[in-house]
């Protein structure tokens, strides 16, 4: 059987509802800020920004729902079996090298990593693909998400005399167990500024400014002063 680029409206939409059933299979029972809810925000925030762009909309739809078919930080920090996962899928579908290949690259760069580490590829694909997904880890979302993961992981909410790590490398960042409070500024914070698009830079503006008062919170009640 040929293999096809799935631009085409009837093969794209067949490939798109295989693939969304595919990840819904490989993600069932998966951490609760990673599970295939995390996936579905993430590929309609995708769409949603793929109004505004000039992009290959199939290929940030599969982007999108592949981009975590199997993170790193749950398969002992290593990077390469989600880049394989998808492309064993991917291969199932007869979808074209050029297609897959770009989809992978998606897939191996989309990560925050600490935000140190230079991207090896870059596509307005990926910076839509990039920006749903930081999206998702900020605002009320990204609030639940990054307490869920602690809890996961069995870390502190905080301590005060724990401070946040600035600028740490890839291994530095996928290494850290500190307290979630820490994450906001070790990323959440952060991402509002990495913001690729217009309509990711303007979702996001909303969302960091929600995360400031969530902040501004925390602090009064672990203070006792509210």
């Amino acid at each position: 059987m040929s293999s096809y680029s799935p631009r085409h409206g009837a093969q794209a939409s067949e490939i798109i509802k295989n693939t969304i059933n595919f990840v819904k299979n490989e993600l069932k029972g998966g951490e609760g800020g990673h599970d295939w809810f995390h996936i579905e925000r993430v590929y309609k925030n995708a769409l949603l920004i793929s109004e505004e762009e000039e992009v290959d909309k199939t290929v940030v739809a599969l982007g999108a729902l592949l981009h975590d078919i199997a993170d790193s930080k749950f398969h002992d920090g290593d990077e390469t079996v989600g880049p394989k996962k998808a492309r064993q899928f991917l291969k199932t579908q007869n979808v074209s090298e050029e297609i897959m290949e770009h989809i992978i690259k998606i897939i191996e760069n989309v990560s925050f990593k600490g935000g140190n580490k230079t991207q090896s590829f870059t596509s307005t694909e990926l910076e839509v693909v990039q920006d749903a997904d930081r999206l998702d880890a900020i605002g009320a979302i990204g609030i639940a998400r990054a307490f869920n993961y602690g809890g996961f992981k069995n870390r502190k909410l905080y301590d005060p005399e724990i401070a946040p790590k600035l600028n740490m490398t890839p291994s530095e960042y996928k290494a850290s167990d500190a307290p979630t409070i820490n994450h906001f500024y070790e990323k959440l914070l952060l991402l509002k500024d990495r913001m690729n698009t217009e309509t990711g830079r303007r979702i996001a503006e909303e969302r960091h400014l929600f995360m400031e008062t969530f902040l501004k919170q925390f602090y009064a009640e672990w203070e006792g002063k509210k």
